[in-house]
């Protein structure tokens, strides 16, 4: 038997389920197949628990730093890992039954089960775990293909689940490692350095590249560096984990590095050097569908070249940000309604880092701007000059804004410190709105706030700073 559905999305990530909700609330009979849990990745594996258990590692770090703050605390503070871990899965959870709440609200059946395309199209979802379970076959004139990525694998650091783990393993800890070794320093790897650090473990961060966090701007990442090294965890920068030799008691990792090679011991190795798309088992080349270096090809609409079959999110050669296949989840369905809906500006697309300090980005770094041959200002303000970074107690870190000379035109935002994660919202949309920096500078920010260093950085490009 054939179900008949408008439209059927593959995955219940942050770009399938709101890609469902989104068709739904536009008259859309609409299913959505997934084969584990409802939010994706995001949701139980990624974004959502790693938060739950940095507010862990933020609490633990108040608790052992209360003296600075005027309280004084009974015994030493110390963490209860199943505790934490269990507060991060209870949040997970949570979420995962807040998506299933919104599907069923919206009026989308969800199937659970594995996707495959048939030659004609039509979509067979086979049910997982059961071996006489009933396969069955829906059929829509669109279909959605927003079934996100894993972690890759480093050829040098196989992952076993035991001495050389992923971030699913990371995120799930039944003790913590007296030490570990983590390549790769991107968002996921900071986070993680930062995490097992606070709890407990002597932490090695392995950069490839020259700097940690390497997509963003160059002081930024020069500033975390400090800040890990100040707080006792190892950088290097400029290294290549070559091998790992799992067979003995700790893992020994060879390194190569600018000064020759090294050897790095440790419990525990994590493996953070990126995601490959989930696209494998769907079928796609029954249908023909296109592919460009491992992701799948898509037009400005999101349908690939075969009509009817739309691409969102992870598998895509985009930006793989939960807030980015949200944004192309949207677009994607209103163009199928035939509605009017703004193209997603990859140039303006936020990223953010939750170690501590808190990373916080958009638009081009200072060094692209320069290679690009614009004539730019920057202005910065450091927080050390901030009366409410000073009372939190979070000096750390900046506002460094970078504008065009000639229009004034804000081309990119760079803040590193405590909370900015919140506070980079308003430069997405002041880039948006296309404000320029001298109205910046005379839009009131609220006293005391973190958020007045924006005003202030804006200032200073412009020779007007006042409190710095």
């Amino acid at each position: 038997m054939v179900t008949m559905y408008d439209v059927i999305v593959i995955g219940s990530g942050p770009g399938g389920y709101v890609a469902a909700i989104r068709a739904a609330q536009l008259g859309f009979k609409t299913a959505v197949v997934e084969r584990a849990e409802l939010g994706g990745i995001c949701l139980n594996w990624g974004c959502i628990p790693t938060k739950a258990l940095l507010k862990s590692a933020q609490a633990l770090h108040y608790g052992r730093h209360a003296a600075e703050y005027g309280l004084v605390l009974d015994g030493e503070v110390q963490p209860d890992i199943a505790k934490v871990v269990q507060r991060s899965r209870e949040v997970a959870a949570g979420m995962s039954k807040g998506v299933a709440y919104l599907l069923k609200k919206n009026g989308v059946e969800v199937i659970y089960g594995s996707a495959c395309f048939l030659p004609d199209k039509g979509v067979e979802v086979t049910p997982l775990g059961e071996e006489d379970g009933e396969v069955r076959v829906v059929r829509a004139p669109h279909v959605v293909i927003a079934s996100g990525a894993r972690a890759r694998m480093l050829a040098a650091a196989p992952i076993d689940g035991e001495k050389i783990i992923g971030y699913r393993l990371a995120l799930i800890p039944d003790r913590i490692p007296a030490s570990m070794a983590i390549i790769g320093s991107g968002a996921i790897g900071s986070e993680f350095a930062h995490f097992y650090h606070t709890m407990g473990t002597k932490v090695t961060l392995i950069e490839f590249m020259d700097n940690i966090v390497p997509l963003e701007d160059e002081e930024v990442s020069a500033q975390l560096s400090r800040s890990f090294r100040k707080a006792g965890i190892k950088v290097m920068t400029s290294s290549e984990v070559t091998a790992v030799d799992t067979s003995g008691e700790l893992c020994k990792l060879t390194v190569k590095t600018k000064r020759g090679e090294e050897q790095i011991e440790a419990e525990q190795v994590l493996s953070a050097v990126g995601i490959t798309p989930n696209i494998e088992g769907l079928g796609l080349e029954r249908l023909g569908i296109r592919l460009e270096r491992g992701r799948i090809w898509v037009d400005e609409a999101y349908q690939t070249n075969v009509c009817g079959i739309y691409a969102i999110g992870d598998v895509l050669a985009t930006p793989a940000l939960a807030h980015v296949a949200s944004a192309e989840a949207i677009h994607c369905i209103e163009k199928i309604a035939g509605l009017h809906s703004p193209q997603v500006r990859y140039d303006n697309i936020p990223g953010c880092t939750y170690t501590t300090p808190e990373i916080a980005s958009v638009g081009v770094t200072e060094q692209a701007a320069k290679a690009k041959g614009l004539d730019v200002k920057v202005g910065k303000f450091p927080f050390t000059a901030s009366g409410k970074a000073a009372a939190a107690g979070a000096r750390e870190g900046f506002v460094k804004l970078i504008f065009d000379a000639d229009t004034d035109e804000l081309l990119g935002a760079h803040l590193i410190g405590a909370n900015v994660t919140e506070m980079i919202s308003g430069l997405v949309t002041a880039r948006n709105l296309g404000v320029k920096g001298k109205e910046m500078i005379h839009s009131i920010h609220p006293h005391p706030t973190m958020s007045e260093a924006i005003m202030e950085a804006a200032a200073a490009a412009h020779g007007e700073v006042i409190h710095l």
